[in-house]
């Protein structure tokens, strides 16, 4: 069973990200604010769930937490100051952009650039040890799911729908018939 804090006394915001390993597609990241004692029967770091589940606990997330917020780094600007940089930048967007201020930030990983006048700590594989950087991966997978669907709907030789941008077969055949899109990142190794 997930904890549902790191710290007892503080106000915690839990942070993840997706999309690092894709080859296009912006990198996109949550922070999630939750009651206290919150527990869910489901809730769990996103890649240990389906796309039916996690649709679901998107609404429960939304409607639980005390505050959330979903923020991405477009590829163009992953390509100028590379993808481990692009991610903490989404993260410190999505904390910028929660309407309650955290007192402490529980972070998906093993690095991260500190947040002005926020502490933080950074938990291997938080996702799977906590319930707010577990609805925090949520969110972002479904938000970043969603968006890539829709732009594969423009580029459907490259299956987005399916393999959301991760260098598959599919994406890399595609690469090699028709080059890259506008949404790819062209500092990565296409081929």
């Amino acid at each position: 069973m997930l904890r549902s804090y790191y710290n007892a006394d503080a106000v915690e915001a839990g942070l993840d990200e997706v999309g690092r390993g894709c080859l296009a597609g912006p990198v996109v990241a949550a922070a999630v604010i939750l009651p206290r004692h919150y527990t869910h029967p489901v809730l769990n770091d996103s890649k240990q769930l389906s796309r039916a589940q996690r649709e679901t606990l998107r609404l429960d997330i939304e409607r639980d937490a005390l505050a959330w917020a979903v923020a991405e780094v477009s590829p163009a600007d992953i390509d100028q100051i590379n993808i481990l940089k692009a991610s903490f930048l989404a993260m410190h967007r999505a904390v910028d952009s929660l309407t309650v201020r955290p007192d402490h930030l529980i972070v998906d990983g093993n690095r991260f650039v500190p947040y002005p006048m926020i502490p933080h700590t950074c938990i291997i594989k938080g996702d799977a040890h906590y319930l707010s950087i577990a609805a925090a991966s949520v969110l972002a997978k479904v938000y970043r799911d969603t968006l890539m669907e829709k732009l594969g709907a423009a580029f459907p030789a490259y299956g987005w729908a399916q393999n959301v941008g991760y260098p598959t077969p599919i994406h890399r055949a595609a690469l090699r018939e028709f080059g890259p899109t506008p949404h790819h990142r062209m500092s990565f190794r296409l081929l």
